[in-house]
Order: structure tokens, then sequence, then C-alpha cells
């Protein structure tokens, strides 16, 4: 969060903007913590021999690098930018992106209780940063779970939290798919293929399941839901139940996982 006033972790990722580049490295500030200055050198720019440094990082480019080491006395933050992979570099910056409007919300919730951006942060952000990672986290939370967020907090300035989460927060979600291979020798082999995968999107008792052919004999499945768990509970029920279904009609189905 922007209101990080102490110094950041070995290990840690943060966002960075560049200030300055030299021969030797790059001087960086810390967009998470207040500005405090970083040194990116020249080694740990990118993997290999670096010729020409700004071929690789310029003036006011937004960064993620890792942090190396820090010395809190001297005020000297250490950074490496090769060490940080371009899936990690777009998480990092997602939730930076994310953590940014969470403290905008938080503005918002301030005025319409009548109490500064600061006061707010002690009256409840403060304890919401305990029960979740980021505050960001908080806002999904309360418009996916609305009841249980309700359970777990009180106080005036819950019902409108939950007013600004659910006018500017989408609710998260995970995505999950397989694929079906199924081949049947019986004349009437592609009905039964139906059958079975329409029992498969029953026995998902809701539409987070969509199942949509790739190229026979090859189906796709594909599951949302709010959390991996309950993702992968919905894709057992579908799948278990269309390949059930076929092999007693004496077809041949295979599973495979596309991804996670």
């Amino acid at each position: 969060m922007s209101r990080a006033k102490g110094f950041p972790e070995n290990g840690e990722l943060v966002v960075c903007t560049v200030t300055s580049v030299k021969n030797f490295g790059a001087f960086v500030t810390l967009d998470e913590y207040n500005g405090k200055e970083g040194f990116v050198h020249v080694r740990d720019v990118a993997t290999g021999w670096v010729k020409y440094i700004r071929d690789f990082i310029r003036e006011g480019q937004k960064i993620v690098c890792k942090v190396l080491g820090v010395d809190s006395s001297k005020g000297h933050i250490d950074l490496s930018l090769k060490s940080v992979n371009d899936h990690q570099k777009r998480e990092k910056i997602q939730q930076w992106k994310n953590e940014n409007k969470a403290e905008k919300l938080l503005e918002i919730i301030a005025e319409r209780i009548s109490v500064s951006p600061d006061d707010a942060f002690t009256m409840f952000a403060k304890d919401l940063l305990e029960a979740y990672e980021t505050l960001y986290e908080a806002f999904e939370s309360a418009v996916a779970y609305p009841d249980d967020f309700r359970e777990e907090f009180s106080g005036k300035w819950v019902d409108t939290f939950m007013e600004v989460a659910q006018e500017n927060v989408t609710p998260p979600f995970v995505e999950i798919d397989s694929i079906l291979e199924m081949t049947s020798s019986a004349p009437n082999g592609v009905e039964l293929i139906k059958k079975a995968l329409a029992a498969g999107l029953e026995a998902a008792e809701d539409d987070n399941a969509v199942i949509t052919s790739i190229g026979s004999p090859r189906y796709r499945v594909v599951v949302t839901a709010s959390e991996y768990k309950d993702a992968e509970d919905i894709m057992k029920r579908v799948t278990v139940t269309a390949m059930n279904d076929f092999t007693a009609s004496g077809g041949v189905v295979t599973l495979k996982r596309e991804s996670k």
C-alpha cells in the first residue's frame, strides 16, 4: 500500500519509477514506500552482458524489481530487475494498480461517512489489512461474500464500505478447463456423447460450467468459480458424471487437464 512507511524486505517485489540512468546502473524510487530511493546495478539489469544500459531501462519507466538488500541505517536499497520474470511483473503491476484503486475507494468511503482518509484507515482499514493480505482483497471479499463480511466486521462504516465495493469492484473468479476425448462405435454414438455431456452439465447445478466441441472427438469443459477449490469441485462433478454416463453406454473416454 502507499501508506507503507518503513523499508521493504529482502526478496520482496516492488514497483519502481526510474529517475536516473547511468552507465553503472539506475536510480529508482519505490512507489509503494513513499518514494524511497533504490539502486539497480548494471549487473542486475539484465541477464548477460549489458553493453548499452538504456536498451533495457530508461528514465520515467515503471519497472518491477526484486529487493536484494536493505540497509535502513543508511537508507540504501539494492534491487534487481533481471530477477523478475514477465509473469511476476504482470502480477505485481496488477496488484499495485488494485491497491491504488483501493486507496481511492477508501477516500470515497471516508468522504461519505464524513471522516478523513487517515481516520478511515485507523477506524477500519487497519483491521481489514490484518484480516486480508491487501485492502483490495477486502473489497473483493465484501462483494463475493457479503454475508460473511458482515458477520466478521461491524460498525457504522460497514454499510458504506459494502456500497462502495459493490459499485466499483468485480467479484474475483478463477477459471479451469479440461478436455474430454469421447469415442463410440455404436450407431447412435453422437447422441450418446450429447447425452453424457448434458448429464455432466446438469451435475454442475448452476451456470458455472460450459462444454464446447473443439473438433470431434474432443470436448472442452470450462468451469468458473469465485475460488479454486469450488471450481475443482464443480469440474469433478461435471467430468465424472459425463464419463460414467458415457462408459455405461459402451463409450471410451479419457480426461486431460489443460490448465489451472
